[in-house]
């Protein structure tokens, strides 16, 4: 199973939010290079990195942060947040990075989406961010009425390579993922799933392999110590 360790950017620190909210956010390191390195060091392979302003005003004031990180880092990186045109898609990818996110634009125009899985293919993955059960956008500010179960089987029709899905209810509250829920997918969809969203405890990596989920995004849980990358790495590789 692959292990994709988080940072998100805000005010060009590395910080995380609890369900979202962005009035609830802790700096865990103004230099986000510390912790990729930290995550590199650990021997991850991966890193989900995410532009926490793009995502909720659609701005680009992290680029050259990202493009610094993503140049001087050996990981497989996948960059979300804002990313709403195929200019910004090819921005992150001429600038290093393995794949883009979609979420906001995914889920507000189909049409923009086939074109860009059609053109990218494995490049592009499609963040669903659900919250009761609907789809949440730009930043998790605006929730839909679009039900996030059927969106995950309307970007299985159209060929998306992956989905990351995020239940914000359980986001940054160790307190546990939503392991129903994922079982539940699991059984519903054969689009690869990677799950994110409130991972606090090594057993929960297992059961997310056991179930047959594709993929972790682990974060708050590393920055506390609740989790440790090494042997989340040993037991998803096992």
């Amino acid at each position: 199973m692959q292990i994709w360790p988080a940072i998100d950017l805000l005010n060009g620190k590395a910080v995380r939010l609890t369900q979202g909210q962005y009035e609830d956010v802790k700096v865990y390191f103004d230099n986000p290079k510390e912790i990729l390195t930290y995550f590199e060091s650990a021997g991850a392979t991966r890193l989900h990195l995410v532009d926490l302003a793009g995502a909720r005003d659609g701005s680009m004031s992290h680029f050259e942060t990202i493009r610094e990180l993503v140049e001087g880092s050996r990981l497989q990186i996948e960059v979300g947040g804002g990313i709403r045109t195929e200019e910004r898609i090819q921005s992150y990818l001429e600038a290093g990075a393995s794949r883009v996110i979609l979420g906001t634009a995914a889920a507000e125009d189909f049409s923009f989406l086939q074109k860009m899985v059609d053109r990218y293919q494995e490049k592009i993955v499609v963040g669903v961010d659900a919250k009761e059960g609907r789809v949440a956008l730009r930043g998790w500010k605006d929730v839909t009425t679009l039900s996030a179960a059927a969106f995950c089987k309307e970007l299985e029709k159209l060929g998306v390579c992956a989905v990351i899905y995020t239940d914000i209810a359980r986001d940054g509250g160790l307190s546990g993922t939503n392991l129903p829920l994922y079982q539940q997918l699991k059984q519903e969809l054969t689009i690869p799933i990677i799950a994110s969203g409130g991972i606090t405890y090594l057993e929960e990596i297992e059961k997310l392999k056991e179930i047959g989920i594709a993929g972790a995004i682990v974060g708050k849980a590393l920055y506390e110590g609740r989790l440790d990358l090494k042997k989340v790495l040993e037991v998803a590789a096992c």
